[in-house]
């Protein structure tokens, strides 16, 4: 069995709520063991049987049959977890810098090439991977550390289109999934 993070898009907002021990429960119920929700955002670690596609339908289907809405889920391994926090993408940020760090990730590969041009000081593109973007979010005068972040992002999603599947989480949570 392998152990697979499930990142759930878009939950707890406006009408799109759910408690992550239903969510547990209903995971649970389809077959996946060990589950464990992590903060209240919807990540989801678990065991599985199946390889991370089947595993990420499963969780889409099960999810809408509870919860009445759909919900993107973006699927990392633990392998690409520990990878991840193993290559330490924000090793290069001056730890004594007031700054958040995130990371955007994707369902699919984005293309080859991807450059996205950063706002030093505002908003930094710290690295770009086939399927994450690490963002470093420095704290601006208004006290807010992402706001602007669309901005950076923009000129991106205009080339990627409609329909990609993405979802960005706190680095403090993908340091904790595997815990």
């Amino acid at each position: 069995m392998a152990v697979d993070v499930a990142f759930l898009r878009g939950i707890n907002l406006g009408k799109r709520q759910m408690k992550m021990a239903e969510l547990k429960a209903c995971l649970e119920e389809a077959g996946f063991s060990d589950v464990k929700t992590i903060l209240a955002s919807g990540n989801v670690r678990f065991l599985s049987k199946a390889g991370p596609a089947e595993s990420k339908a499963l969780l889409e289907k099960t999810i809408e049959k509870k919860f009445g809405f759909a919900v993107g889920v973006v699927l990392r391994t633990e392998d690409e977890i520990k990878e991840m926090l193993a290559e330490h993408p924000f090793d290069r940020i001056d730890p004594a810098a007031d700054v958040t760090r995130h990371v955007l990730m994707f369902d699919e590969p984005l293309p080859k090439g991807v450059v996205i041009e950063d706002r030093p000081g505002h908003t930094e593109i710290v690295r770009v991977d086939p399927k994450e973007i690490y963002i470093a979010g420095y704290r601006q005068p208004n006290g807010r550390y992402t706001e602007g972040v669309e901005e950076v992002l923009k000129p991106l999603y205009a080339k990627l289109g409609k329909g990609v599947l993405d979802t960005m989480r706190n680095w403090n949570t993908i340091e904790k999934v595997l815990k």
